[in-house]
């Protein structure tokens, strides 16, 4: 007969001791109840603003995509943030009062999941499947893209072609050297060459530029030179490419108007074409920590929204019945827009002009509406606008630069110390430009520190000096040379713009002076070699913390930043560069050397392997090396690391060696290097890096002292853009 007692229950001070399943799960609820309220009040404290999280969490859902190897890891990700989200939103269902942490974990999740979903539906849509192997093939095909590249004597045409024997359309890359190009090769004409085309490269080396990747995304399946004449099979239409025949136009009349170095600068200004830099200029400008100013960015779209929208409103001031009828800001707004758009078509559309084109117009509508330009939450809706659209750019370096130097920016000046700093006080006009000139300085040093880590992870090398040169480089050429640009422009329509011409020259001579002046200096460029994945994973959590929570919390940023730091330093330096197809070798010696076992025909090569090893100074042949031993076929070189004596044997062509010599010299070795293939009977005692090797791995980074190999192989996955052999 079943009991009509009521059964007792372990609560309170009647509990009993024998259940202790029962005590330990109702312990344990508590304890997460105390935990979650815990969030909730550090959440409600902090003044938790949804909208900068929000694209967090969608932009860790890409990076997961990216980082994760296979389909089933990405469909596990999914799942992931859908579960996280569920769980939030039953939180509600079941008593929880945390409102905060309820709406976080929901959004959070759902986020991420989008994320990962985005982008590898963008991978699916636009990636494009890379040729088979190197080839040279008649081509004829439709130019998509023209872009001149005057300082390199070429230019580079987008064409889409179709595969005779797949029946398949294509869309490939070719350099044209510059003596065959002519007006009739331009956007929308057929034409018809010969090529040899390459399936797009890989990383030479494990942390290299990854262009094949870069190519994917772009629906690039090869890229290639011209072999021999080309062919005009069809002339473009006038109607065709006519904004693209207009950069074309622009940048041919600046550089005309003014020669040299000052005209290929003034030429980017104006049309985006920064074909015709020279390398030592780019170089000088990288070093210093201007390049961004080549680059047309948010820099130049802003000056050109802000000038347009100053000039409507003070022109529009002028006429009292219409600013007693209609709000000027409204109307300056749409003046400031439409000179956006249209200098973002004129420059050419890319990306980085784009996503500064987004910004700048979201601060025009918080302007026309009377809120707060400078916000987080605008700068949150542009980054998720454009990782919406173009969700591959979060991984590059020009989207991280961009919303790393605004969020910069926009928490510096959003800062407490910093309002009270800027807040007008009763003084001449030597104390205001004190107070601004130090806000610049510290400006610059505010963003210096914040792109640091992302030029080193992606660039290895970063200008020390960038901060102090700028203070002077920005505002040169955001209010003299940009606006001198305009004014010769506007002035070449009625023939007298000469002697603005002349300001122009002189303004970018003093822009490449400091450039030159500073990429000059002692220790002006830091080399660093590869940073973790790990490392550069906290320096950008720990930004971000550090710019979207308010009040003493944000001081726990200095956590992780210390950890990356101490682990940065900590970073060891490749002591054997191998690249993917066994032709380059770098070996570092004394910390400071680069041993190279071939000259390259071009920079590629050696600036990879010098950058990656972090050392400075040209790479010294193997066989001006001493201790080092070549014949013909093969170089030997001894290298002693952690206490121990290490043989590393590189063939130097592929020459063929009696096989039983062979074999005997990998015995003695204990790593042999070579860009074919090599007999079984080769064994050294530790790698044989060979062909096969090579062509499953990817090019090797090896640390001797901690017997550790990276390859490039084991940061791409099942990533469409990898083609690695099982």
């Amino acid at each position: 007969m079943a009991t009509r007692h009521a059964p007792v229950g372990p609560a309170g001070g009647n509990a009993g001791t024998g259940d202790a399943a029962v005590q330990r799960t109702w312990r344990t609820g508590a304890r997460l109840s105390s935990a979650a309220s815990a969030i909730e009040q550090f959440l409600d404290q902090a003044g938790f603003d949804r909208a900068p999280w929000m694209v967090v969490g969608f932009a860790l859902g890409i990076a997961a995509w990216f980082v994760l190897a296979a389909p089933w890891q990405w469909g596990m990700a999914i799942g992931a943030g859908l579960l996280v989200a569920l769980a939030g939103a039953s939180l509600g269902s079941s008593g929880f009062a945390q409102n905060h942490l309820r709406m976080a974990a929901v959004s959070a999740g759902l986020l991420f999941a989008a994320g990962v979903a985005v982008i590898w539906l963008r991978s699916e849509t636009v990636g494009a499947e890379p040729i088979e192997r190197p080839m040279v093939v008649p081509l004829q095909g439709y130019v998509l893209d023209r872009d001149d590249q005057p300082a390199l004597d070429r230019i580079r045409l987008t064409l889409a072609i179709r595969d005779a024997e797949a029946g398949k359309a294509q869309k490939v890359r070719v350099n044209v050297p510059l003596e065959h190009a002519n007006d009739a090769i331009a956007e929308g004409a057929i034409i018809r060459l010969r090529a040899r085309l390459m399936p797009p490269a890989p990383p030479m080396l494990p942390g290299a530029y990854n262009f094949a990747r870069a190519a994917w995304f772009q629906g690039l399946s090869a890229t290639g030179g011209m072999i021999g004449d080309i062919e005009v099979v069809r002339p473009a239409e006038h109607r065709q490419g006519w904004l693209a025949k207009v950069q074309r136009a622009l940048s041919l009349h600046v550089r005309n108007k003014l020669s040299g170095s000052p005209g290929t600068i003034a030429a980017a200004f104006a049309s985006g074409d920064r074909g015709g830099i020279s390398e030592a200029d780019d170089d000088a400008m990288r070093d210093a920590g201007l390049t961004h100013l080549l680059s047309i960015s948010g820099l130049h779209v802003s000056a050109v929204i802000a000038a347009a929208y100053l000039l409507s409103l003070k022109l529009l001031a002028l006429w009292p019945a219409l600013a007693l009828r209609v709000r000027l800001p409204v109307v300056a707004a749409v003046g400031g827009a439409l000179a956006g758009i249209g200098y973002t078509l004129l420059t050419g559309s890319e990306v980085p002009t784009v996503r500064s084109c987004i910004a700048a117009l979201l601060v025009l509508g918080a302007l026309a509406l009377g809120r707060e330009a400078l916000s987080l939450r605008m700068v949150a809706v542009a980054a998720f606008c454009v990782l919406l659209l173009w969700p591959e750019s979060l991984i590059g370096p020009s989207f991280q630069m961009s919303f790393a130097a605004v969020l910069a920016i926009v928490a510096l000046h959003n800062s407490g110390p910093v309002r009270t700093f800027l807040e007008p006080h009763d003084e001449g006009w030597a104390g205001w430009l004190v107070r601004r000139g130090t806000m610049l300085l510290v400006t610059g040093l505010v963003i210096e520190i914040a792109l640091m880590p992302i030029v080193l992870f992606h660039f290895h090398r970063a200008g020390v000096y960038g901060a102090l040169a700028n203070v002077v480089a920005i505002p040169l050429v955001t209010f003299v040379s940009m606006p001198l640009v305009a004014l010769a422009l506007l002035l070449d329509t009625v023939g007298i713009g000469a002697p603005i011409w002349w300001l122009v020259g002189k303004s970018l001579e003093l822009l490449l002076a400091i450039a030159h002046f500073t990429a000059a200096q002692p220790g002006a460029v830091k080399l660093m070699p590869q940073m973790s994945g790990l490392t550069f994973a906290l320096f950008i959590g720990s930004g971000l913390w550090l710019a979207l929570w308010r009040g003493r919390r944000r001081l726990l940023s200095l956590v992780p930043a210390a950890i990356a730091t101490i682990m940065l330093l900590m970073t060891p330096v490749p002591d054997v560069l191998i690249s993917g197809d066994g032709r380059h070798v770098g070996i570092t010696m004394d910390g400071e050397r680069l041993v190279s076992l071939r000259e390259s025909r071009s920079n590629y090569a050696s600036e990879n392997l010098l950058e990656l090893a972090g050392v400075e100074g040209d790479p010294i042949m193997i066989e001006d090396w001493p201790g080092a031993h070549c014949s013909p076929e093969f170089c030997i070189l001894g290298i002693e690391r952690g206490g121990r004596r290490w043989t590393v044997l590189m063939a130097r062509n592929k020459i063929r060696v009696e096989e039983r010599a062979l074999a005997a010299a990998c015995e003695r070795s204990d790593i042999v290097i070579a860009d074919r293939w090599l007999p079984s009977s080769c064994r050294p005692r530790w790698l044989k890096a060979d062909r096969d090797l090579l062509e499953r791995t990817g090019g090797l980074a090896i640390v001797l002292e901690k017997h550790e190999i990276h390859t490039v192989a084991s940061a791409q996955g099942e990533h469409g853009w990898w083609r690695g052999e099982d």
